[in-house]
């Protein structure tokens, strides 16, 4: 577990160094007193947390503060330590089907980050010692099944993709016809056309309907770049408007110094944070923890 903390802290450093360092240093104080707290609130709105959810998350710990009659700054920070992971620590309604078969339907705008992510993720099984099919489902972009392709062939998991402009359902029919042979997950590459589009919402419906048919619940993983902050949980709202959203995928939080979105993205969307992107390599992804990433934030390492 210490290698995926240092990911975490690798992930969080830039959003430690901008904003929750001074966060941090609030309670460096031995009191922790009442001019502080407006202070506090300035510093998580301005770290892309939310006005709500900072609202949500001082209130509760200033009733905390006066409940139990804290006053040393360390308990305070302790206190609200434990607030934050209590917001992120939203349940995961991961399934599998009735043989182990996992499908995860990856979803999200085009430019988060999407195709690398599922890279990334394909890898990662691969690491755990499970065969992964990639299915190249967003067929309305050449360039996104030649992307796929790519790192796939990088990754070495086979790729199932039809021509430009087929049908994204007969795509993921063909890999979930190949898995049910030799694989142990199936990861599924949808179209990143503008989420207001009602036929993309349709059409995911549609891959959705497929994979049932397998006697098998896929998990919809939403992949959102950190940087888009509070956009993010506009496109997040959409999708999950569309299909059940069974968690999110955090990509580039390593490269925005505003890595409070985290926050507002469970305890607006009630969806959990899975997975997070923390650079630029293969290796670079980290199984999201409510616990970790508070102690990164919250870390004096650099």
């Amino acid at each position: 577990m210490f290698g995926l903390f240092k990911k975490t802290e690798k992930g969080v450093k830039r959003t430690r160094e901008a904003w929750w360092g001074k966060v941090a240093h609030l309670f460096d104080h031995a009191e922790f007193g009442e001019d502080l707290w407006d202070e506090l609130e300035e510093l998580l709105i301005s770290a892309d947390v939310g006005v709500a959810t900072t609202g949500k998350l001082i209130g509760q710990l200033r009733q905390r503060v006066e409940r139990e009659k804290l006053r040393e700054a360390a308990a305070v920070r302790d206190a609200l330590k434990q607030g934050i992971a209590s917001i992120l620590a939203v349940g995961d309604g991961k399934k599998t089907g009735p043989g182990g078969l996992e499908v995860l339907l990856v979803v999200g705008v085009n430019g988060v980050g999407k195709t690398t992510s599922i890279a990334k993720l394909a890898h990662s099984y691969k690491e755990q010692g499970k065969k992964v099919i990639l299915a190249a489902a967003d067929t309305f972009r050449a360039a996104a099944i030649d992307q796929l392709k790519i790192w796939g062939e990088r990754v070495k998991v086979p790729v199932i993709a039809h021509q430009p402009g087929g049908d994204p359902a007969a795509v993921v029919f063909d890999a979930m016809e190949a898995a049910r042979r030799s694989a142990d997950v199936v990861i599924v590459d949808t179209a990143g056309r503008l989420h207001t589009k009602f036929n993309l919402m349709e059409e995911l419906k549609k891959i959705r309907r497929v994979v049932d048919k397998s006697n098998i619940e896929p998990k919809v993983l939403l992949v959102l770049d950190a940087n888009t902050g509070q956009n993010g949980l506009t496109q997040a709202k959409y999708f999950t408007e569309a299909v059940k959203v069974n968690g999110v995928f955090l990509a580039k939080l390593d490269s925005t110094a505003k890595g409070g979105i985290v926050l507002a993205i469970c305890d607006e969307l009630k969806i959990p944070i899975l997975y997070i992107g923390t650079g630029q390599e293969l290796e670079d992804i980290a199984p999201f923890s409510p616990q970790e990433f508070v102690e990164a934030l919250f870390s004096k390492e650099s």
